[in-house]
């Protein structure tokens, strides 16, 4: 066991990894924040604020792929069976696991954003990621993703602008792992990227959507589920 220890938070530009960030903050070394192209531009403001609430430089790393576009045209594939998308492979875990080989002398501690309702998730990653130890500030305290965007609101920090879009997620904009209400969504508030994602999937021969192309999508097809709403209750005021 080594005697230089990390505790490390994986910012992700979403609320939930952030406030589980400033509630681990008086113990936490070390804040990371993978850019990719594909982000919305507010993300990168939604980052310098946190900074400001930290007190603490958050270390931006990027992959060489840069974006989706690219990782999919290398891929040559938009998903793999069971959802895997390269993506995610090449622009997040990559950048991850160089880092982690970079400092494989440290006994390193993750800190994740995973709320009260996302258990399954959590237990699923002290599984596949047994090699490190794992903190989930937000299961711990009882808080569920609308506790935490409460949080953010009492901070005074103002969410990504994909939220107020309504996606629940500040995930890329056009995110291949999105279904039919998601992709009707992009079609209205990002046309440009609706078509250019359309485009591509013609062109490597291989669709994001199960049902059929984005070209062939009827545009009232699929739902989104309702916005994340803003809550603070008491368990977010103990904590704050």
């Amino acid at each position: 066991m080594s005697d230089k220890k990390l505790k490390v938070c994986w910012i992700s530009a979403g609320v939930s990894s952030f406030v589980a960030g400033y509630l681990e903050r008086e113990s936490i070394d070390k804040y990371i924040y993978i850019d990719i192209y594909d982000q919305h531009p507010d993300s990168m403001r939604f980052i310098k604020d946190c900074e400001k609430a930290l007190g603490k430089e958050i270390e931006i790393l990027k992959s060489p792929y840069d974006s989706v576009e690219n990782a999919i045209k290398t891929a040559k594939v938009v998903r793999l069976q069971g959802g895997f998308a390269p993506c995610t492979n090449w622009l997040k875990k990559r950048v991850r696991k160089e880092w982690e080989y970079e400092h494989r002398d440290y006994e390193i501690t993750y800190v994740w954003g995973m709320d009260l309702d996302e258990k399954h998730r959590a237990d699923r990653l002290q599984e596949t990621m047994f090699e490190f130890e794992h903190c989930f500030p937000l299961i711990e305290r009882n808080l569920t993703k609308q506790d935490a965007h409460g949080i953010c609101a009492e901070l005074g920090i103002k969410r990504p602008a994909m939220y107020d879009l309504g996606y629940n997620n500040n995930n890329c904009v056009g995110c291949v792992k999105g279904g039919m209400g998601y992709w009707n969504k992009i079609r209205v508030d990002f046309p440009e990227v609706f078509a250019n994602r359309a485009k591509l999937e013609r062109k490597i021969g291989y669709s994001i959507l199960k049902e059929c192309y984005l070209d062939e999508l009827d545009p009232s097809r699929g739902r989104m589920s309702e916005e994340i709403q803003q809550e603070c209750n008491i368990f977010c005021m103990l904590n704050i």
